[in-house]
C-alpha cells in the first residue's frame, strides 16, 4: 500500500499551524477544537468578521467530517478509534486554511469528486440558488445530511475548494479536503 498516513498528515501540516488533530472525531471535539480556534485567533487579533468566517466554515466542515465519516479499513481498525479523522488550521499565504481528512469507500470517490468539481464552477449566485434548491427538493441522507455542508462551504469562502483522494487499498481511499477562508477581504 503506498498510502501514508504520517506523510499525509506532516503535509496537511504545512504552514504557520494554529492547531491539528489526528484521531477520534466526537461531539466533545468539535466543540473544544471551536473553543480553541475562536481563542487562538482573538489572540493573534484576527479581523472580528475574518474570525466569524472561519469560526462558521470550521462548524461546517467539523459537521461534514463528523456525519461522512466510513468505517475504517479492516487492518487499521485495531490501530485506530472507529471515527477516525484529520483535522489542521493554518495560516499560509493570505488565507486560513481547514483542511479535513478521512477514510472514505472507493464507491464515494466518483460521485463526491463530481458534486465538488460542479460546486468549484459555480458563481456566488449560483452557489445560492443550489443551495435553496438543495435545501427545498433534498432529503436526508441515511447519515443525517442533505447535501448542503459543501455549498454552504462554498458560499462562505467564495473560494474553490481543493481535494486529493489517495487510494489506500481497492475498497478505501483517503479523503483530504482544503477550504480557505481569505484574510484581506476584510
Amino acid at each position: 500500500m503506498s498510502f501514508n498516513l504520517q506523510e499525509s498528515f506532516a503535509q496537511m501540516n504545512e504552514g504557520d499551524v494554529l492547531l491539528a488533530y489526528k484521531g477520534s472525531i466526537t461531539t466533545e471535539l468539535i466543540t473544544n477544537v471551536l473553543e480553541v480556534i475562536e481563542s487562538k485567533l482573538e489572540d493573534i487579533n484576527t479581523a472580528s468578521a475574518v474570525r466569524k468566517k472561519v469560526y462558521n466554515v470550521l462548524v461546517e466542515a467539523l459537521q461534514n467530517l463528523f456525519h461522512h465519516i466510513d468505517d475504517l479499513p479492516e487492518e487499521i481498525k485495531d490501530e485506530f478509534d472507529a471515527r477516525f479523522g484529520v483535522l489542521v488550521i493554518a495560516r499560509e499565504a493570505g488565507s486560513y486554511r481547514i483542511s479535513t481528512g478521512n477514510f472514505i469507500r472507493a464507491t464515494r470517490v466518483q460521485q463526491l469528486k463530481e458534486k465538488i468539481d460542479k460546486i468549484n464552477t459555480l458563481s456566488r449566485e449560483e452557489l445560492k440558488d443550489m443551495y435553496k434548491y438543495v435545501l427545498n427538493h433534498q432529503k436526508l441522507s441515511p447519515k443525517g445530511g442533505g447535501g448542503l455542508g459543501l455549498i454552504d462551504i462554498a458560499k462562505k469562502t467564495g473560494n474553490k475548494m481543493e481535494y486529493m483522494f489517495r487510494k489506500y487499498n481497492e475498497e478505501y481511499c483517503f479523503f483530504t479536503l482544503n477550504v480557505f477562508v481569505t484574510i484581506n477581504q476584510y
